[in-house]
């Protein structure tokens, strides 16, 4: 058993611990990264599948979002636009296959009408959302007791206009079904994005990749770090009191005066804390989940759609993948589809055979791109819910009643104990930037606080 002693430990080496991990060494404080797997970048992971270089966690940037891309910069990163040069493509509830361009979907007369007034209504309501304090809103108590889809229903009887409408934060990003999130849970994340327009806009939200993948991010974060990066090390035990903490991993104790908890919410549990949490975060903790979404990769010999006059981005609320895009890499030949299957669908899917869950995916990407979509040279699927330290995708949120309870109390330190991760993030909510913007709030408070 090897026993070091640092000023901060950190659990988890994905943005958020990295980012942290950076920030205190510039400010000359020692510190230790704990990371269980064999890997850094948590829910970031880029590899090569069948000589395909595919993006298995995050990949996007969008224009909001600050801190990923001053960090990119600082980086000495490149980055690339998305494919989205000609027409979209939505199927909707009787099948029927239908190619548009701008951000409606080409849906009746009436329904549109609905979709863009509920809308406006919502981008109201985001506007008075402060995603960093959601639970302050006068009304957050009432919004956080109401399902997304028991109010979306509340304003219309149009039930096509209710599904595009909620795809947005439930199957697009929350992938939990919409009725177990609140209306609440939904606005911060649209908050998060800065409007709930800025969620339904695909040429927003999924702007921009880094070339060589987002991965980068991370590993050239941690190589700063050097051998203050400890991997396959997962915490056993946190021991902690108001004179510092002692974290024992496998092989390994730190010692030290802070740590940062840099993992998802729903993996503290994993960790024995002595004495234990408080009452208050035993409790908070049990009302957090993760949301569940396949991330389908798709790559061909080339990208066939381009030539159909396609953009490849697609979307149908009444499809097994009810979104996907162009993802082709950098100066590939080849051509790359990405394709999501979220909430429900995604459980339906592992009921199935390997096989069987195959055919319905591509089955389901031939409804948009026609039976060419079949004929993959690399086929592969993310799926998160089998990563032992992570158990789900993209991210944590509040069950029903939660965020109004706790959401308070999410970031308040225990003692020594600090937490940074992007489920805990206002802006960035859910995506890099939030884990980047939260590692560095966490470096600040520990530096503010005193202790080291």
């Amino acid at each position: 058993m090897t026993e070091i002693t640092r000023d901060v430990v950190i659990v988890g080496a994905g943005a958020a611990g990295l980012t942290a991990a950076n920030e205190l060494r510039k400010a000359g404080l020692s510190v230790a990264v704990l990371e269980a797997r064999e890997r850094v970048g948590g829910r970031l992971w880029t590899d090569v599948i069948d000589g395909a270089m595919l993006e298995l966690g995050g990949q996007w940037v969008s224009p909001d979002q600050d801190a990923l891309i001053d960090t990119v910069a600082e980086l000495g990163l490149e980055t690339f636009s998305r494919y989205r040069e000609g027409d979209s493509v939505y199927v909707g509830p009787d099948g029927a296959v239908s190619r548009f361009t701008g951000e409606m979907f080409p849906v009746r007369p009436e329904t549109e009408r609905v979709i863009d007034e509920i809308t406006h209504r919502l981008d109201a309501m985001v506007a008075e959302i402060d995603p960093d304090r959601p639970y302050a809103h006068p009304k957050a108590e009432e919004w956080d007791t109401v399902t997304w889809d028991a109010w979306l229903r509340q304003q219309t009887e149009d039930d096509e206009a209710v599904r595009n409408l909620a795809f947005a934060t439930g199957s697009a990003m929350l992938t939990k079904p919409t009725h177990a999130f609140s209306l609440l849970q939904s606005l911060l994340m649209a908050a998060s994005a800065g409007s709930y327009s800025n969620l339904v806009d695909a040429d927003f939200i999924l702007d921009k990749r880094v070339v060589g993948g987002l991965q980068q991010v991370p590993v050239l974060l941690a190589e700063r770090l050097g051998d203050d990066v400890f991997l396959n090390r997962p915490v056993q035990t946190l021991e902690w009191s108001d004179a510092g903490v002692t974290a024992h991993a496998e092989g390994l104790t730190v010692r030290a005066r802070s740590a940062i908890l840099a993992v998802a919410p729903v993996l503290y549990n994993r960790i024995s804390f002595v004495p234990p949490m408080p009452r208050l975060q035993h409790q908070m903790h049990q009302h957090i989940s993760m949301g569940f979404v396949i991330k389908v990769h798709a790559v061909y010999e080339s990208p066939f759609w381009r030539d159909n006059g396609l953009s490849g981005t697609a979307f149908s609320p009444y499809e097994i993948c009810h979104e996907a895009y162009d993802n082709t890499n950098h100066d590939d030949p080849r051509g790359t589809l990405v394709g999501f299957v979220a909430g429900q669908n995604a459980d339906d899917m592992f009921r199935l055979s390997e096989a069987e869950r195959k055919d319905a995916i591509l089955e389901s990407l031939s409804h948009y791109y026609g039976p060419e979509a079949k004929d993959t040279v690399v086929y592969y699927e993310s799926d998160w819910g089998t990563e032992e330290w992570t158990r789900g995708a993209y991210a944590a949120s509040f069950d029903m009643g939660g965020l109004h309870r706790y959401g308070a109390d999410l970031r308040t330190p225990v003692g020594p104990i600090h937490f940074a991760c992007s489920d805990i993030a206002g802006a960035g909510y859910q995506h890099v930037d939030g884990a980047i913007r939260m590692g560095r709030l966490a470096a600040r408070n520990i530096l503010e606080d005193g202790r080291v």
